[in-house]
């Protein structure tokens, strides 16, 4: 299973850019950045992998030990609930009609129509996905002749860490590795209540529904599975470093500047991630903003400020990371 990502999409019109900045100005002795609220689409996004399989599989058994004489379908046949998949002689019909062989061809026909053969029946609408079997060949009550799935969805693995804000009606965007030029969109139809364990991390399978079934889709294929956790439309979005504190300890943004002081927008945020933040209220898009430019200095340890301090030791897990991709659709 790959590593699960959480994702914040923010896609813009083709050609433009998420910010753009201007030239830098100063106000007493302060370097300010000057950039721009711009609307964007936002999604959060779980990165996944899953495989197709049946819905439901059904493997068909002899109701008895014989021979198969004729075989009605192949793989990857639709069939439907009823239709007779197969012949197949019992074993006292296999000696009655090999005795039969020597008899004349009148003879052969009366012992032919008194002892008819078996029908093999499938017991539901789907596809063969499975023959196991051949015509001419003896088989016995448990053999498996054809195996049938009525319907390919796919199984995807998510975290335990993410498995809580993954609901049943969230649409997903399913790649397969054998067709990474063909998108194909479902949508969350259940999630399963036992965990796995995997390398010690538990994971939880959900169930995703193609909306279509492509014709390339076959069982046990790798599947590359994008989870839509939400999507949202036209949010306004600014960097986060533009995020300021007002006179009155508010969150806002700086607007412009009077008698050389910062004039403070008061504004309400909302998602943030690698550094971009929502704005659900306070400025609108295109509003020019203004943010104090200042360089990140890492603070010093205990150790580096005090020499006879021991080191802290360094952290062993690592994060999850995060990124801003271009939205594809």
């Amino acid at each position: 299973m790959k590593k699960i990502i959480v994702f914040i999409v923010i896609a813009g019109l083709a050609g433009s850019g998420i910010y753009y900045f201007k030239a830098k100005k100063k106000k007493n002795g302060i370097k300010y950045v000057q950039t721009e609220a711009i609307s964007k689409n936002m999604s959060e996004i779980i990165d996944t992998t899953g495989e197709v399989v049946p819905l439901n599989r059904v493997e068909i058994n002899p109701s008895s030990g014989g021979r198969i004489e004729e075989i009605l379908v192949k793989e990857g046949d639709q069939i439907s609930a009823g239709q007779t998949l197969a012949l197949m002689s019992s074993q006292d019909r296999v000696a009655i009609m090999d005795a039969a062989l020597s008899m004349t061809d009148e003879e052969y026909k009366y012992w032919q129509n008194a002892y008819k053969p078996i029908k093999i029946i499938s017991p539901l609408d789907g596809t063969i996905i499975l023959k196991n079997v051949v015509e001419g060949q003896t088989v016995g009550a448990g053999a498996v002749l054809f195996a049938v799935s009525d319907k390919l969805i796919i199984i995807a693995s998510v975290d335990e860490s993410d498995i809580g804000r993954v609901k049943v009606g969230q649409q997903a965007e399913i790649i397969l590795d054998a067709y990474p030029n063909q998108v194909v969109d479902g949508k969350i139809s259940q999630i399963l209540d036992e965990g796995k364990n995997v390398s010690n991390v538990i994971t939880y399978e959900v169930k995703i529904m193609p909306f279509r079934l492509p014709k390339f889709f076959k069982s046990q294929m790798t599947a590359n599975i994008k989870i839509y956790l939400s999507r949202r439309k036209s949010i306004i979005a600014i960097l986060s470093k533009s995020i300021a504190i007002d006179e009155d300890g508010d969150t806002a943004v700086i607007i412009g500047f009077e008698n050389k002081k910062p004039l403070y927008a008061k504004v309400k945020t909302g998602d943030e991630i690698d550094g971009k933040t929502e704005i659900i209220s306070g400025i609108n898009e295109g509003q020019v903003i203004w943010y104090e430019d200042k360089k990140y200095v890492p603070q010093k340890s205990a150790s580096e400020k005090n020499p006879f301090m021991p080191a802290r030791p360094g952290r062993g897990a690592a994060t999850k990371g995060s990124s801003v991709r271009p939205a594809g659709r």
